[in-house]
C-alpha cells in the first residue's frame, strides 16, 4: 500500500467513524445504535488492515481478533439481547434535539482542537504527519463522544454501547501512536472488552427480569 493510498484511505475511514459515533450516541433505537457500532467496528478493522499492510505485519493478529470480537461477537450479543428485551432506549436525561446539538458541538470542536494541537497531547513525531494526526484527533473525539453518551444516557444498554465507543477510540489511538511497535498487537488484543460486554449484558438482563426496567434513574428510585 503506497503512502498516498494510506494517507487517503485511513483518514477517510477514521473520519467516517465519527459519524457512526454520533449515530450510535444519539439515535433512540438501540438496534440502530448497535448497527452503527458494527459499522464503526468494521471501519476500525479496515484501518488496522491498512496499518498491517503498510507498517507492521504483526498487526494482522489484531485485525483477526478485532474482526471476531468487535464486528461479530459484540454486535451478536447486543442484537440478541435486544431481540428479547426490545429496542427502544429509556428516555435520556437530555432531549433529542438539544443532545444532538451538544454532541455535534463536542464532535466538531474537540476534533479541531485535538487536530490542531495533537503534538501537545502525544509527544511523538508521528503526530506531526498524516494520517496519524487525523487518527489521533478522531480517536480522542470518539472517546469524548462515548464519555458524553455514558454521562447523558439513562439506559443501561446505551451505556454498554458507550463503553464500546470509548474502547474503539482507545484502539484507534493505540494503532496510530506506535504502529511499528512489536508489542502493539498484544496490547490491543489485551484491551478488548468482549468479556466486559458479555458480563454487563448478562447483569442487565437479570436486572430487567427482576425490576422490569433498564432505566438507571428508575433503578435508583427503586433502591431508595
Amino acid at each position: 500500500m503506497t503512502g498516498v493510498t494510506l494517507g487517503t484511505a485511513v483518514p477517510t475511514l477514521a473520519l467516517t467513524m465519527t459519524v457512526t459515533s454520533l449515530i450510535a450516541a444519539e439515535v433512540r433505537s438501540l438496534r440502530v445504535a448497535a448497527w452503527a457500532y458494527l459499522a464503526q467496528a468494521l471501519l476500525l478493522v479496515g484501518i488496522f488492515v491498512c496499518f498491517a499492510v503498510a507498517y507492521n505485519p504483526a498487526l494482522w493478529a489484531w485485525v483477526l481478533v478485532a474482526l471476531i470480537t468487535k464486528a461479530v461477537l459484540i454486535p451478536t450479543l447486543l442484537l440478541g439481547y435486544l431481540r428479547r428485551a426490545g429496542e427502544q432506549e429509556a428516555a435520556p436525561s437530555i432531549g433529542f434535539s438539544p443532545s444532538v446539538i451538544v454532541a455535534s458541538v463536542i464532535m466538531v470542536a474537540f476534533y479541531k482542537l485535538t487536530h490542531r494541537h495533537a503534538e501537545l497531547l502525544a509527544a511523538t513525531p508521528l503526530t506531526t504527519i498524516e494520517p496519524f494526526r487525523t487518527n489521533l484527533a478522531v480517536a480522542l473525539t470518539i472517546f469524548c463522544l462515548g464519555l458524553y453518551t455514558l454521562i447523558s444516557r439513562r439506559d443501561a444498554v446505551k451505556s454498554v454501547i458507550a463503553i464500546c465507543l470509548l474502547e474503539n477510540g482507545v484502539h484507534l489511538s493505540l494503532v496510530s501512536l506506535a504502529p511499528n511497535m512489536p508489542e502493539m498487537p498484544l496490547i490491543g488484543i489485551a484491551t478488548e472488552v468482549f468479556i466486559t460486554v458479555w458480563l454487563m449484558l448478562y447483569v442487565i438482563a437479570g436486572i430487567r427480569t427482576h425490576f422490569g426496567t433498564t432505566d438507571a434513574a428508575e433503578l435508583t428510585e427503586l433502591r431508595t
